[in-house]
């Protein structure tokens, strides 16, 4: 599928918004008095944490190869 450089931009645009925020959000997290407590959402931030960061390396790739 192929996709304009504008909404490439945007989407990259949008997913590092979302890393500055799934970053704070484990950071919140495991700094809560007891992080074991929640451990399955900071799990699931880290996870998704490192799936935007593929998404993002890969829409970089592509706009660096256009």
């Amino acid at each position: 599928m192929e996709y304009s450089r504008e909404e490439l931009t945007e989407a990259k645009r949008q997913i590092d918004s979302l890393l500055h925020k799934l970053r704070a959000v484990i950071k919140t997290l495991e700094h809560k008095e007891d992080p074991q407590r929640y451990r399955s959402q900071i799990t699931l931030a880290e996870r998704r944490l490192a799936a935007f960061e593929i998404a993002e390396a890969l829409i970089a790739a592509e706009l660096s190869g256009r």
